[in-house]
């Protein structure tokens, strides 16, 4: 079986035109007392669907948070956040979790796999939840399409990390989200496989037709996304086009 766009479970991107994330005057503090720190600072970003951006800067300057911010995982303390026109200030836990589910893929630095299943059931889950009738079907399509076609039964332990970072690509890229985000995906992984794992991103987010997040320090990755976005102390310091 095979999937094309049609097959989305994002109904609001199919028609939609304008931004893809819009972040307006965003800020963000976490922890409590004397040990809150002012994380992200009127941040104001918008990305066009279909873009791939690099977002860079020095640790500790507010990417990750960001893209989690991007993802609904973090709500702001004040602005808002739009993806495909969707404010997420205005969704509740369940109804931002329902709409994440269907609309955004995330790819972590540390896999995220459950270990108590095995590579199969880590892909299957997330189309479960959202209601996916082939959910099985699918996952294994993602797993083959990422080359793990016969591991469809070891579990997170008996995987090398390129194969757990593979598993948590097809599972970001099951429900065929429009907006995909990338956190440091190839910061535990030593430079060949992570080479692997980049080319595998950038040709799946292109049949995909995915927008793309990605936080990296990697030069060579910053260089494949259409526009790099840089951060300092919480602000977005410069939005420049990648050469």
């Amino acid at each position: 079986m095979k999937w094309n766009n049609e097959d989305r479970m994002d109904a609001p991107f199919k028609s939609y035109t304008a931004p893809a994330v819009a972040v307006d005057g965003v800020e963000l503090s976490l922890g409590t007392g004397r040990a809150r720190v002012h994380i992200l600072k009127q941040v104001s970003l918008e990305i066009a669907a279909g873009e791939a951006v690099g977002l860079i800067g020095p640790s500790g300057s507010g990417k990750s948070t960001l893209l989690m911010v991007m993802a609904g995982l973090e709500r702001p303390d004040a602005g808002k956040v739009r993806v495909a026109g969707q404010d997420l200030g205005e969704l509740s836990e369940d109804e931002l979790a329902r709409f994440r589910g269907r609309n955004v893929g995330i790819v972590f630095q540390s896999f995220h796999l459950i270990p108590t299943m095995t590579a199969l059931e880590n892909v299957v889950v997330p189309l479960e939840l959202a209601g996916r009738a082939d959910a099985f079907e699918r996952a294994k399509f993602e797993l083959e399409g990422v080359g793990l076609g016969g591991r469809f039964h070891h579990y997170p332990a008996q995987l090398s990390g390129g194969e757990q970072q593979r598993v948590a690509l097809a599972r970001a890229l099951a429900p065929m989200p429009a907006l995909l985000l990338a956190d440091e995906p190839t910061g535990n992984l030593d430079e060949a496989t992570g080479r692997e794992i980049m080319d595998l991103l950038f040709a799946k987010r292109e049949e995909h037709k995915s927008t793309l997040v990605i936080v990296t320090h990697d030069v060579s990755l910053v260089k494949r996304c259409g526009r790099t976005v840089e951060m300092h102390s919480g602000h977005i310091e410069e939005k420049v086009r990648a050469a």
